[in-house]
């Protein structure tokens, strides 16, 4: 596990090397805004038409030779990119190609290396493995932020896409030599079958059909849904706040930046103690980043949103551990890589709502208003979650005791 947390580091500051000059990169070879869009959503479209694919083909491959051929091949897109971008040889076309091999074989990489990551602890860590993995990503996302800068300035943009891919072959080279664990006879773990269990098809349907029929699982996506739309959009949100109605700069935004990546790493080690995550921990946590973001909408001045994005970004970062969980270790062995397909879908598909929709709103009503109305609509689904599951779970919460007859099994009353 220290290995694989080892090569995530370096997986995600070279990413964030990669995207911190990306955006800047299209946008000087196309010299359209619109085509700079255009290419986030070729590379995003996948993970929206083909997540289920992609966890259908998790649930069948090995896993280690999967992840290792996966992180693999994003590694040689990205070189082929840093090539092209070398010799002044990346046009247009080439440029949309590479974004959707990106797209496509991330599909399966994303479920693969998470799931992966899983493998190597006992099941009681994986809440602790997963916050592990978080707080690596964030930190990565500081490191490669600011190694992009120095490799633009010393070597040029071409550098970020071949730290990106060399980082990309270092986690691949250290694959092979992670030892997986045998959880098959810890207690409480699901026995691993020995052929396919009944109604098992393997298939990608079979995966939406599991997903939509866990109600829990259901309920998960819905509050992340709406978390997603109208209250995690902070680099449009705050983005518009700092420098509309707050009247501070581009600096004043960095300084607001930099306060969510702390929020942001302490909520993953916050979250590393976390046992038994829940779909209802993360409708509370929901609940208090929504009355987080209405204060921050309200707020007068500069230094009070900054005290106030702190811990917005430490609950964010325990509901996302938390939902995370409930991901990875809710579904049966068989059906994990197909539950994180749908889910890969569902969350392109709300990443991609998200930011037009809550940038209309913003049009509309102003950067405030938009803020309290987003944290409102979260707050007030949080809150009703939260009440119809108290309502349900209450009458079993203490069971009238006979002396004539058995009380239920624990298994039908969980």
């Amino acid at each position: 596990m220290r290995w694989w947390s080892v090569a995530n580091l370096v997986s995600n500051a070279g990413t964030w090397m990669q995207l911190t000059v990306q955006n800047l990169l299209v946008l000087q070879v196309t010299g359209s805004a619109a085509m700079t869009g255009l290419s986030l959503a070729v590379q995003a479209g996948p993970g929206l038409l083909l997540g289920l694919l992609g966890g259908a083909a998790v649930d069948r491959w090995p896993r280690k030779r999967t992840a290792a051929l996966s992180q693999a091949g994003l590694g040689l897109v990205a070189l082929v990119t840093a090539g092209l971008v070398a010799f002044g040889a990346l046009s247009v076309p080439a440029l949309l190609i590479l974004a959707a091999v990106t797209g496509v074989i991330a599909t399966v990489d994303a479920p693969a290396t998470a799931l992966l990551g899983n493998d190597l602890v006992p099941t009681r860590d994986v809440p602790s493995a997963i916050a592990l993995g978080s707080a690596v990503h964030s930190v990565g996302r500081l490191a490669g932020t600011a190694l992009a800068g120095v490799a633009m300035v010393a070597f040029g943009p071409a550098a970020a896409f071949a730290a990106n891919g060399l980082s990309f072959a270092f986690v691949s080279s250290v694959i092979p030599f992670l030892k997986l664990i045998d959880k098959s006879g810890e207690q409480g773990a699901a026995p691993v079958p020995a052929a396919k269990p009944e109604g098992f098809d393997g298939t990608a349907r079979e995966g939406l059909r599991f997903f939509m029929r866990r109600p829990r699982l259901v309920a998960l996506a819905a509050i992340t849904g709406l978390g997603a739309v109208f209250g995690r959009n902070y680099a449009l949100t705050l983005a518009v706040l700092v420098t509309g109605p707050l009247a501070a700069g581009a600096g004043a935004f960095g300084t607001v930046s930099t306060a969510l990546a702390v929020g942001g790493i302490a909520g993953a080690l916050l979250a590393g103690v976390l046992q038994r995550p829940s779909v209802r921990m993360v409708a509370a946590m929901a609940g208090i980043g929504a009355v987080l973001q209405i204060a921050a909408g309200l707020t007068p001045t500069l230094a009070l949103l900054i005290a106030l994005v702190i811990p917005m970004a430490v609950v964010e970062s325990v509901s996302d551990t938390a939902g995370t969980t409930v991901l990875q270790t809710d579904p049966p062995p068989h059906m994990r890589g197909r539950v994180l397909g749908v889910w890969r879908s569902l969350s392109t598909g709300w990443g991609l709502i998200g930011p037009p929709a809550i940038g209309l709103l913003m049009e509309l009503v102003g950067a405030r208003a938009a803020l309290v109305i987003g944290g409102l609509v979260i707050a007030t689904a949080a809150g009703a979650g939260l009440l119809v599951h108290s309502r349900r779970t209450a009458p079993a919460a203490a069971p009238a005791v006979s002396l004539t007859k058995a009380p239920a099994p624990l298994a039908a009353a969980a």
